[in-house]
C-alpha cells in the first residue's frame, strides 16, 4: 500500500475514532430536561408525566434505538408471571432513584424489583408512605452500566414473591418505556390551607436570592383519570422553591372524593409545565380555640440521628420545648424504635416522612404552614445543637431554666411598639474535644472545648409573623410588616453547636447533607464556606490531629446544668437509664 494512501487510511481511522469517543461522552454527560407542554397535558390521555415527556421529545422506538443504540427487547411474559407496577421515578443525585405511586402498593411480605431497560435489576427497597398525599415509595439504584445511555427510563416494579422470575423473562417493553424524572426539575410536593395552595418546585427558582416573578407561573389542577378535567389559577409568591396558588374554586367534577389530583406548576411564555409527583390534598381543620396550642415547639430536618435524638428531647423539653417535629430526610437507623419509646415517657414527637434531598429551607418553610394551627413559636434548630442561658447556672426565686418566660415577655418592646417575631440566639461551635469515638454519656457531656468566636445565629419565630412567602435562609425567616427580630446577647442566651464531633460520627456527613443550597463535603466547591470545617478536604480520610481541633475555650457550663438536670447517683444520664426499659 502506498504510504500516502496509509496515511490517508489512518487519518480517516483517526477522525472515526475521536468523533465515536466524542459522541459517547456527549451521550452520557448531556442533560435532560424534563419540560411538558401545557396543551398535552391538558388533552393527553395518559396520567403519566413520562408518558408526555416522551411524546413531546419525539423519542419514539425506531429514534431511540438509532439515536442511543438500544437494542431490540422482547415481549413481556403474560402477566401472571409479570406483575407490573408502573410508578413516577424520579432520578436522585448519586444515581438513586425514587419510585412513587398514586396508591399503597405496600406489602411486607413481598419482594420487589425495579426492572429497568436492557434486561437490568435492583433491588426495590420500601421507603415509606407519603404522610399527605398517601403515596407508597420504594427506592431502587440505577445500574451502572445503564448510566452512558440517554434518555434515562423509569424502571418497573416486580413483585417476585409468588414465583421466580428467570433472567429471559425480564424484559422491559417498548411500551413500558418512559423517561425518569430529573430531581433537577420537579413539583414534589404540596399542602393547602384555607385561602391557597403551597408547592414546592425545585429546578424554577434556581439560584439563591433570585426568584422569579409570580406572574411567570400558574397552578394546574388536574384529575390524573382524566386530563379534560382540570382547573387554572394564579400564582401569588415565588421564592426559593416555595410557590403559592390561588385555591381552586369548588368544581362538583374536579373536587370529587374518589378523584386523585395532581397540582403542577405552569412556566408562562412557551405553555410548559414542570412534571410533578405531588397532589392536592384539602387543608387540615384548624383549631379554633388558640389556647389550645402549645406555646413553644421545635423543628429539625433528621438524618439517622437516632443515636442523638433522646439526649435532644429531654434537655430541651426541660427548657419548656412541648412538642417536636422531625422531617425525616430518609433515615435508616432505628429512629422509628427511639421516636415510640419517647412517646411512651409522654413527650410529643411527631415525625414527617420529608424524602426529598437538600430541602432543608422547604422543609422549614412546609413545617411553618403545616404547624401553624398547633404551635405558637417554632424553635429552629439541628438535633447537635443546644440552647443554654448562663443565668442557669446560679438559678435564683426570680429565675427560671424555661425558655417560655422569655417568650411571654417578649410580645410588645421598643420604642417603634412592634412585636417580636423571631428571636435570634448565636452559636459556639465545638470541637472533637479529644474523643475518638461518641460519648456514651451523651454530646452534652464529652464535648467541651470550642472556638472562641460565635458563629451564625438560629432563631425562635413566632408563627403568625412569618412572611407570607415562607422565605427562609437556613433556621432564619423573613417576617410580616409590623413584627421585628430581637437578637439575644451572649449572656442571654447561647447554642452550643456540637459541630465537629469525633471523626467517626463527622466522616458520616461526607455521606449526606440535608441543606438547600449547601454542597456536599466531597464537592470541591465553595472551600471558604461557613458550613465546611476549616481546613478539611474533600475526602473523607481524618485529617492529622483532628481530636484536638476547634479547641480555643473549655467551656464546661451546659455540661454541668445537664449533670445537675439529668444526673444520677449510677453516673448515667437520664437519657441512658430509659434506654433499656
Amino acid at each position: 500500500m502506498p504510504r500516502k494512501v496509509r496515511e490517508t487510511f489512518l487519518f480517516g481511522f483517526t477522525s472515526v475514532f475521536i468523533f465515536l469517543t466524542f459522541s459517547l461522552y456527549l451521550s452520557r454527560n448531556t442533560t435532560i430536561i424534563n419540560i411538558i407542554p401545557l396543551k398535552q397535558i391538558l388533552t393527553h390521555s395518559s396520567n403519566s408525566n413520562s408518558a408526555i415527556i416522551n411524546q413531546y421529545l419525539n423519542l419514539d422506538s425506531s429514534s431511540i434505538r438509532q439515536n442511543h443504540i438500544i437494542r431490540q427487547v422482547t415481549p413481556p411474559p403474560s402477566p401472571a408471571l409479570y406483575p407490573i407496577i408502573k410508578p413516577d421515578s424520579i432520578l436522585f443525585p448519586d444515581w438513586e432513584i425514587l419510585n412513587v405511586f398514586n396508591h399503597n402498593h405496600h406489602d411486607s411480605g413481598n419482594k420487589f424489583l425495579c426492572l429497568f431497560d436492557k434486561n437490568f435489576t435492583s433491588p426495590a427497597i420500601f421507603a415509606g408512605i407519603l404522610p399527605f398525599s398517601n403515596q407508597s415509595m420504594f427506592k431502587c439504584v440505577f445500574p451502572n452500566r445503564l448510566r452512558r445511555f440517554l434518555p434515562y427510563f423509569s424502571p418497573v416494579l416486580i413483585n417476585s414473591s409468588d414465583s421466580v422470575l428467570e433472567s429471559s423473562q425480564l424484559r422491559l417493553s417498548e411500551s413500558s418505556k418512559e423517561i425518569m424524572l430529573r430531581w433537577k426539575f420537579v413539583v414534589y410536593e404540596s399542602i393547602s390551607t384555607d385561602t391557597d395552595v403551597i408547592l414546592f418546585v425545585k429546578g424554577v427558582n434556581n439560584r439563591q436570592g433570585i426568584n422569579r416573578p409570580p406572574s411567570e407561573f400558574r397552578c394546574i389542577f388536574s384529575n390524573i383519570n382524566n386530563n379534560n378535567d382540570f382547573v387554572i389559577t394564579e400564582v401569588i409568591s415565588s421564592y426559593q422553591e416555595v410557590f403559592r396558588c390561588i385555591k381552586p374554586e369548588n368544581n362538583a367534577t374536579l373536587f370529587q372524593e374518589t378523584n386523585k389530583i395532581k397540582v403542577s406548576l405552569e412556566i408562562r411564555g412557551g405553555e410548559r409545565v414542570v412534571p410533578s409527583v405531588a397532589y392536592y390534598t384539602p387543608p387540615a381543620p384548624s383549631l379554633a380555640d388558640d389556647n389550645k396550642k402549645f406555646l413553644l415547639c421545635a423543628c429539625t430536618m433528621v438524618y439517622n440521628v437516632a443515636k442523638f435524638l433522646r439526649e435532644w428531647v429531654y434537655y430541651h423539653s426541660k427548657i419548656g420545648v412541648e412538642k417536636f417535629i422531625l422531617y425525616d430526610n430518609g433515615s435508616d437507623d432505628n429512629l422509628d424504635e427511639v421516636i415510640s419509646k419517647l412517646r411512651e415517657e409522654n413527650y410529643q414527637v411527631e415525625k414527617i416522612l420529608w424524602p426529598w434531598p437538600k430541602t432543608q429551607e422547604a422543609g422549614f418553610s412546609h413545617s411553618a404552614t403545616y404547624a401553624n394551627s398547633t404551635c405558637t413559636w417554632m424553635m429552629y434548630l439541628d438535633v447537635d445543637e443546644f440552647i443554654f442561658s448562663p443565668s442557669w447556672l446560679h438559678p435564683s426565686s426570680s429565675s427560671t431554666t424555661s425558655i417560655r418566660s422569655l417568650l411571654s415577655s417578649a410580645s410588645f418592646h421598643g420604642n417603634h411598639q412592634r412585636r417580636v417575631g423571631q428571636i435570634s440566639i448565636n452559636c459556639y461551635e465545638f470541637g472533637p474535644s479529644e474523643q475518638r469515638s461518641n460519648p456514651v454519656e451523651g454530646v452534652t457531656q464529652g464535648y467541651t472545648c470550642r472556638r472562641k468566636v460565635e458563629s451564625r445565629h438560629k432563631s425562635i419565630v413566632l408563627l403568625d409573623g412569618i412572611n407570607t412567602s415562607l422565605l427562609n435562609v437556613i433556621h432564619h425567616f423573613e417576617l410580616k410588616q409590623g413584627y421585628r427580630n430581637k437578637r439575644l446577647s451572649l449572656d442571654e442566651m447561647v447554642i452550643n453547636h456540637y459541630k465537629y464531633q469525633a471523626w467517626s460520627e463527622f466522616r458520616l456527613k461526607f455521606r449526606r447533607r440535608v441543606s438547600a443550597y449547601v454542597v456536599d463535603w466531597k464537592d470541591g466547591l465553595n472551600p471558604n464556606s461557613k458550613d465546611r470545617a476549616p481546613g478539611l478536604g474533600f475526602e473523607p480520610v481524618e485529617p492529622k490531629g483532628w481530636a484536638h481541633r476547634f479547641c480555643d475555650v473549655h467551656d464546661t457550663r451546659l455540661k454541668m446544668v445537664a449533670k445537675e438536670w439529668f444526673g444520677s447517683g449510677t453516673g448515667r444520664m437520664a437519657w441512658q437509664l430509659n434506654e433499656t426499659n
